[in-house]
């Protein structure tokens, strides 16, 4: 059984390598120059460009003939192969792989829309690889993988909303107004068109953290442990507040702090912070 997956499951490409995980990565351009997220520039590097940059970055898919070409490569060793990405609601990265796959006929490609992004994404990917690697068969995969999609939620906020404006992920006027008045939403991705909602709006970050945290916590039965994968742009200081607030109320299992790809943070700028939230208990099985 081969996986794939794309940079925007926030993997590095080491990380991939180490688990036996084939990635296309995403492209992001700054400035007239192209990188390949996850790959050949980090999150501080990127934001630094950002920053410096005249322009908003734009960003990319892998091509209908990347995803072709891996696909033909890897069905030659095994044509079982589960290709697991980044929402087709916020990206064409699925839509992509779905046209790549269906030119590979000597293959058995079973592409995934996760409906999510980064952790949420990240998370599929690595029990996909797990199982896997123990010769699960691919309908108990595919199974589990759908367990942990519906059991999942990414959550974020920010105090900037104009990479969000600028990039088109909402409405122009609501973003404007959010600006004018100094508003921090609350951000998750819905399980139907795998798109950006608002969900609640705070006047401050903290307030924003703790009503994230509160909606995060209502998702699950009382006293459900929690597996939490904090993330951020470059925000290190809302990132702890996030891990104390989870701490305070939750019973949790963190994994590592992860900085989202230079990919999303294009849309949603530097100071965004937030996390991947679902019941332990679904992963234990793994």
């Amino acid at each position: 059984m081969k996986i794939v997956t794309d940079s925007g499951a926030d993997l590095s490409f080491e990380d991939c390598q180490k688990i036996g995980v084939s990635m296309l990565p995403l492209k992001v351009e700054v400035n007239g120059k192209s990188y390949q997220s996850g790959i050949d520039i980090t999150p501080d590097e990127f934001y630094d460009l950002m920053d410096a940059s005249p322009a908003m970055p734009v960003t990319s898919t892998p091509s209908v003939g990347e995803f072709e070409a891996l696909y033909r490569r890897l069905a030659a060793d095994d044509p079982q192969i589960i290709s697991i990405h980044l929402s087709s609601g916020l990206s064409g990265t699925y839509n992509a792989a779905v046209q790549g796959a269906s030119l590979v006929k000597e293959a058995d490609i079973t592409v995934i829309d996760t409906l999510t992004l980064s952790a949420g994404t990240a998370w599929q990917v690595l029990a996909a690889a797990e199982m896997a690697k123990a010769s699960t068969p691919k309908d108990v995969i595919l199974h589990k993988l759908r367990q942990i999609q519906d059991a999942t939620h990414a959550l974020f906020t920010l105090p900037e909303l104009k990479y969000l404006i600028a990039g088109g992920r909402i409405s122009h006027l609501k973003g404007l107004v959010a600006s004018l008045l100094n508003i921090k939403p609350v951000i998750g991705v819905d399980h139907q068109s795998g798109k950006y909602i608002s969900l609640v709006q705070e006047v401050t970050l903290k307030r924003a953290i703790k009503k994230m945290i509160e909606f995060a916590g209502k998702l699950y039965p009382e006293g459900t442990q929690l597996r939490v994968q904090p993330l951020h742009g470059f925000n290190p200081d809302a990132v702890e507040l996030v891990i104390q607030t989870f701490k305070e109320h939750y019973d949790c299992v963190f994994e590592a702090v992860t900085p989202v790809a230079p990919v999303l943070g294009a849309h949603t700028g530097p100071s965004l912070v937030g996390f991947a939230v679902a019941p332990m208990e679904i992963f234990r099985p793994l």
